[in-house]
């Protein structure tokens, strides 16, 4: 008789929370590290609430159980699925288990592993479990004491030193915290240190851990440390509150970091940094996400998630602290328009497909799949929204009620939203529609001369997503300018679209006659889609005229984007008041270096397929990547005298720096450079390449040679670099992405076959896989249907060991309703393989059963 199929993972709802029914008032844990058999022992002080059962359930997954004792007298537990079942006294007992785990063989990278030699921990979302037995939930929040045995040198984990001597270190940390925030690292590791004064005078250690012959590579991403400490201290007026702060760079892990109370654990690329070895992109991403993770420390740590459909109240806000971190370390302008394109191409792709969720979920099968974009991007925009809406007094009112309020405690979205409801007397329901509203809203403007006035007319809808076919009016800040031949004459002001529509007007003798034109969702106020019916000759004014620079670029990417469908079309050239334009805003060196580089960067593939959509086309990748080819083309051939001034005015003097002045002139330049060499050939980027004394002009180089085929470059890249892992990542992904799509998997594939290719450790699978699927559009939707083969076999080969990294990489796949029939039978064919493979992890599996329920 043939088995039954095991049963299908059942959804966890948020309507269905409960308070876990015992307080944990201390943990005591004690590790005797081994590689293939760590000895862990709990000791756990549970004190139960009124109506507690007589029975507890413990998670714990993988783990070898040796003893289990309550009140030091042995106790017989029940296993079931996901942990066991033990039977309790009434009253307070201390709870005992001694078991063994695996870290060599944990390829998984959650709970305790090892990488090159070094233990490490990843808990977050649901990684303790794999540690020992525990209540593995954000709401149980208990002080830790640790103990590590081990003869390695370093032995870290959470909190303050608590004692040391050979063989042990012990750790504790007085702060009340879930077990997602537990940490542990045991290896041979060097230290960059430094220390920090707070505000109130306390001293505290600095270290970041790095494995010996990395030590060199930290000066900045301490620089960004100090920073972080000192700007939260003046914005919002936390101090930290340890003896020590710790960071390690790891070069197996699967997120960017983790913020761990005390002893935050990196991914490599996000902490190594040089000016021979990192970007200036690089850089900019180790300041910011070295602030990301010490801003948890309040905004998830000291106030951590009741459970983990409230995700977005940590990782939202604290994305949108380090946006503002960002904006005032380098350009406010430049750094809007980058996190608005991050958003554009991650999240408003999510909300557009079947993989479209609220901010906070209403159900998940697997919590890891639910770190998402409208998560962390679109929960940081509706952060913004209520700033906005409130004003920066009222924002810092309530940031300020909800830290002093909640200090220690397990929160929900309606917790924080209450601290602004408070201090402004203003009620926010209406507005926490943002948090159970699946998709992106398209706002609707209209206008034109009524009577003796000028009215503007919006009106908004949010589209059906799946689940969610009917959606109600959401609260939408809309700031606005009125522009008449290329002068304002409405300064800005905010309009606030909280209904199905809204009609607003000024006096005709205030804003003149002729060609009056708005200026909408300025600074980008809201995550919305615009429809608004400007003349290709009002945006080209706009670009020049704006004094909002978000609006200024969104103008001129809205005709370069519009030109572009054109020539998709087949029905013309790139026009010549966009290549005007665009020459005049190459000229204006008042304008920063690296603004002018994003007013040139097109729209990219996928930008364009989805603007295709909208357009009522069927988008053809290679088409789309052909058109991108002759639009570089047509812009270099009519500015390549300016072009190469710009290229030669903005070399950089003097020894490198990160800073944002040379890294914006390094950008411009850069751009320059590719525009060039499709007019000019490899000639200039090759001088480059043998000049450069940075990562960025090598690696901005060393591409533009790729693209032009250079036979050897390839080769001396990797002759040069072999030995640094970082920038391996950087040769394996500029191949993939920069390939001719119609070769494109078989340079994956070579790539695959590489010596150095290694597809257990997360960056590198990366480096080809996304390389194919997110740089390569054109290669990963050749319409042979090879790019998607490749990349599920690829998958299902990763899922059997690293769920969590081949789930969130499925995502690949979930425009696949997008694109020409043929390209949707074989997207939709290689979901239903990975569906029917056996022994397919509950993390892909939920994707692919989402992705294949479009």
């Amino acid at each position: 008789m043939k088995d039954a199929a095991p049963a299908a993972p059942q959804p966890i709802r948020l309507e269905d929370y409960t308070p876990f029914p015992w307080e944990v008032e201390a943990v005591s844990l004690s590790f005797a590290l081994s590689p293939d058999a760590t000895r862990v022992t709990s000791r756990i002080r549970f004190v139960p609430k009124p109506g507690a059962p007589a029975q507890m359930f413990l998670h714990g997954e993988d783990l070898t159980p040796i003893s289990t004792k309550i009140d030091g007298q042995d106790v017989v537990v029940v296993p079931t699925e996901g942990g066991i079942n033990v039977p309790v006294p009434e009253s307070a007992f201390t709870w005992e288990a001694v078991v063994e785990v695996n870290p060599a063989a944990n390829t998984a990278l959650e709970g305790l592993y090892m990488s090159n030699g070094m233990y490490c921990t990843q808990c977050e979302a649901e990684g303790f479990r794999k540690i020992t037995y525990y209540p593995d939930r954000p709401d149980v929040m208990a002080p830790f004491k640790v103990r590590i045995e081990s003869d390695l040198p370093v032995l870290l984990s959470n909190g303050n030193p608590a004692g040391a001597g050979e063989g042990f270190a012990e750790w504790h940390d007085p702060h009340p915290k879930p077990a997602y925030l537990f940490a542990l690292v045991a290896g041979e590791l060097v230290a960059h240190s430094d220390t920090f004064t707070t505000a109130s005078g306390a001293s505290v250690d600095l270290n970041i851990w790095v494995r010996p012959g990395d030590e060199d590579k930290c000066a900045y991403a301490m620089d960004a440390l100090i920073r972080s400490m000192r700007w939260d201290e003046e914005v919002y007026g936390r101090e930290y509150d340890l003896d020590v702060f710790n960071i390690v760079a790891v070069d197996d892990f699967n997120m960017g970091a983790m913020e761990n109370k005390g002893l935050n654990i990196f991914n490599s690329k996000y902490v190594l940094a040089s000016p021979e070895t990192a970007t200036d992109a690089d850089f900019a991403s180790i300041e910011a996400i070295i602030a990301h993770e010490y801003f948890h420390n309040w905004t998830g740590n000291r106030i951590t998630c009741r459970d983990w459909f409230q995700l977005c109240l940590k990782e939202g806000l604290t994305v949108f602290r380090d946006q503002q971190f960002s904006a005032d370390m380098r350009s406010a302008p430049v750094q809007r328009i980058q996190d608005v394109l991050t958003l554009r191409a991650r999240q408003f792709r999510e909300d557009a497909g079947p993989l479209a969720h609220n901010v906070r979920p209403e159900s998940y099968v697997e919590i890891n799949n639910f770190y998402t974009a409208t998560v962390y991007e679109k929960g940081a925009e509706v952060i913004g929204m209520l700033r906005t809406l409130i004003e920066d007094d009222a924002y810092q009112a309530g940031c300020t009620l909800y830290f002093d309020r909640h200090d220690g405690q397990a929160c929900t979205i309606e917790d924080w939203l209450a601290c602004f409801e408070e201090v402004t007397a203003t009620d926010l329901s209406q507005f926490k529609r943002w948090y159970s509203q699946a998709g992106t809203p398209k706002v609707t403007a209209r206008w034109g001369a009524e009577g003796d006035e000028f009215a503007l007319h919006l009106s908004q809808e949010v589209p059906p997503t799946p689940n969610q076919p009917m959606k109600e009016p959401a609260v939408i800040p809309v700031r606005l300018a009125l522009y008449n031949s290329g002068k304002e004459v409405v300064g800005e002001t905010l309009a606030v679209l909280d209904g199905p529509e809204m009609r607003l007007s000024w006096p005709l003798d205030v804003v003149g006659s002729g060609d009056v034109t708005p200026s909408l969702l300025r600074g980008f106020s809201a995550p919305v889609i615009l429809d608004a019916p400007t003349t290709f000759g009002q945006r080209l004014a706009l670009m020049r005229d704006d004094t909002d620079p978000f609006n200024r670029w969104e103008a001129g990417r809205s005709v370069v984007r519009e030109d572009l469908l054109n020539m998709i079309r087949g029905q013309g050239f790139v026009a010549t008041g966009l290549l005007t334009s665009l020459e005049i805003v190459l000229r204006d060196t008042s304008v920063d270096p690296a603004f002018r580089a994003l007013m040139f960067a097109l729209p990219s593939g996928d930008d364009l397929a989805q603007a295709c959509v909208d357009a009522g086309m069927v988008p053809d990748p290679s088409l789309i990547h052909a058109k991108r080819k002759e639009m570089q083309r047509a812009i270099a051939e009519a500015m390549t005298d300016e072009l190469i001034r710009q290229y030669e005015a903005n070399a950089t003097a003097g020894p490198y720096s990160p800073a944002a002045g040379p890294a914006a002139q390094r950008s411009l330049r850069n751009t320059c450079l590719g525009y060039l060499t499709a007019v000019e050939g490899p000639v200039r980027a090759l001088a480059q390449y043998e000049a450069a004394t940075n990562m960025t002009d090598q690696m901005a180089a060393f591409g533009r040679l790729v693209e032009a085929g250079d036979p050897d470059i390839a080769a001396r890249f990797e002759a040069q670099w072999k030995d640094d892992r970082l920038v391996m990542d950087k040769w394996f992904m500029s191949q993939m992405a920069l390939a001719d799509p119609n070769a494109a998997v078989d340079t994956a594939a070579r790539l695959t076959e590489h010596s150095l290719f290694d597809y257990k450790n997360p960056n590198r699978f990366r480096s080809v896989i996304a390389g194919l699927t997110a740089g390569n559009p054109a290669g990963f939707h050749h319409p042979s249907g090879a790019g998607y083969r490749f990349v599920a076999d690829w998958l299902l080969k990763l899922d059997a060991i690293n769920p969590q990294t081949t789930a969130r990489m499925s995502t690949a796949f979930d425009s696949w309703k997008r694109y020409d029939a043929d390209r949707q039978a074989l997207m939709l064919a290689e979901l239903e393989r990975m569906a029917a493979a056996e022994g397919l992890s509950r993390d892909l599996g939920e994707m692919v059963s989402r992705m294949r329920g479009a």
